[in-house]
């Protein structure tokens, strides 16, 4: 794509989400950001944050017509609080946007998916979203891009023990681990899923961890 993408952002107010979100607004390449969210963003002269539900999304507001989206959308089973709730956040909602954006004429998409993502994996986030990836990969996109990230590294609003303490522990070992198990830091995990977005490289492609250290 040329410069002045029209970009729709779902997931702004996540670890990932914000990091894609301050650089897009800061990046030439981008006309403007689409952002619905549930709370409101600051205000910015390139941002249009709609306030929405995700389960009532409406059918043709103007900001679904973008040119390419990047979806940040997720949570974990402990928040959700059933396996079913974390499927809506992490499958259905993420489907959704998709379905909605390309009908109204994006290109591309990008998705921060997740290393192991396999419909068939015996693990449930994994088959989730292995199963995003699949569905996703039916609804018709030119361009279509998964990011796989390990464990993220940055500051989360919630505290996850269970991310923390293997942080700590990736940490100490990283340069003796294998490049996929290695902290993948937030903002390099962006910056993958702006350049896939802005980029639109034709056909479907795989960002796998080792490549977002």
């Amino acid at each position: 794509m040329s410069a002045g993408v029209r970009l729709l952002l779902v997931g702004a107010t996540g670890l990932v989400g914000r990091h894609v979100l301050a650089q897009a607004l800061a990046d030439p390449r981008v006309a403007t950001v689409a952002a619905p969210v549930r709370r409101a963003l600051p205000a910015h002269p390139k941002l249009q944050s709609p306030q929405v539900d995700f389960d009532r999304l409406p059918d043709d507001a103007d900001w679904w017509r973008v040119d390419a989206a990047i979806c940040t959308l997720g949570t974990t089973i402990r928040v959700a609080g059933s396996q079913a709730a974390f499927r809506r956040v992490d499958h259905d909602y993420p489907l959704d946007v998709a379905r909605r954006v390309h009908a109204h004429g994006a290109r591309a998409f990008a998705l921060n998916s997740a290393l192991g993502a396999d419909a068939a994996s015996r693990v449930f986030y994994n088959r989730v979203k292995g199963e995003l990836e699949r569905d996703l990969a039916a609804v018709g996109f030119a361009s279509l891009t998964y990011v796989r990230p390990g464990l993220i590294g940055g500051d989360r609003d919630a505290f996850r023990l269970g991310e923390r303490s293997a942080g700590v522990v990736l940490g100490a070992l990283g340069p003796l681990l294998p490049p996929r198990w290695r902290i993948n830091p937030a903002t390099r995990i962006a910056a993958a899923l702006l350049d896939a977005a802005v980029a639109a490289v034709p056909g479907t492609h795989v960002v796998g961890s080792e490549r977002l250290i």
